[in-house]
């Protein structure tokens, strides 16, 4: 990380943690309380979906199709929105998701234990995608915030490096990625104990964090970075 350079609001740290800690609360809900799955990234259903096709089961590839398609557009949507929200000159694209995913939240809460958990799952996938698209680099490092699994080998990676050379800048990215590695954790931890209190409403927990990041990415556009709403994110 380059601290001489300037990053935005949505760029730092505590906002990268924040929102791994909420993805962590997701992976332990959908698993513990809407259907025994992971919502966060696709490649466990890329496989099924595959294992599907070669086993001629078509009703279980096109189930599949459903998941996978939401993640998709969630990358497609959020692409575009990302772009066009910038005309408005009021907020960022990256402060109005964060805002969406309150709101998508506190829905999912609202669920009866009885709706169909694919309606959470679905939703869920569709906003992980649009977090993963818009988050992509916590003050000049490459980082994701909804899945630890690069995280993992970046810290192998960077571990290497410090050993044998012993330069700060390996240590620094190490210390990035190991922290939202924990940060996940945590989320996840957290989450399954409030869902052995308050069952399918413990996702509520993680709409606590998104907005204090959405008041925080607010306070931001509309005050001392209200003339940078134009200003490209690092890694867009």
């Amino acid at each position: 990380m380059n601290t001489e350079v300037e990053y935005l609001e949505c760029e730092k740290t505590w906002v990268y943690d924040l929102l791994t800690i909420a993805a962590g609360w997701f992976g332990a809900y959908t698993f513990m309380q809407r259907g025994g799955v992971f919502c966060n990234a696709q490649t466990a259903n890329v496989v099924l979906f595959a294992m599907a096709l070669g086993k001629e089961d078509w009703k279980t590839a096109v189930y599949l199709l459903l998941p996978i398609s939401a993640y998709f557009l969630g990358a497609f949507v959020s692409e575009y929105l990302g772009k066009s929200v910038k005309r408005f000159h009021f907020l960022r694209w990256d402060t109005v998701l964060v805002g969406i995913e309150v709101g998508l939240v506190v829905f999912l809460g609202c669920l009866p234990a009885k709706a169909p958990d694919q309606i959470c799952q679905v939703i869920l996938n569709f906003m992980c995608s649009m977090q993963f698209n818009t988050f992509r680099q916590v003050q000049g490092v490459p980082a994701a915030t909804t899945f630890v699994t690069n995280h993992i080998r970046q810290v192998g990676h960077f571990l290497a490096k410090y050993v044998r050379h012993k330069e700060q800048a390996y240590a620094i990215r190490l210390k990035v990625h190991t922290q939202l590695i924990v940060c996940f954790i945590i989320g996840a931890v957290t989450s399954t104990v409030a869902c052995r209190f308050f069952s399918y409403r413990a996702i509520w927990g993680s709409a606590l964090l998104l907005l204090l990041v959405f008041i925080g990415l607010v306070h931001a556009d509309r005050s001392y970075e209200k003339n940078l709403l134009m200003k490209v994110p690092h890694g867009h």
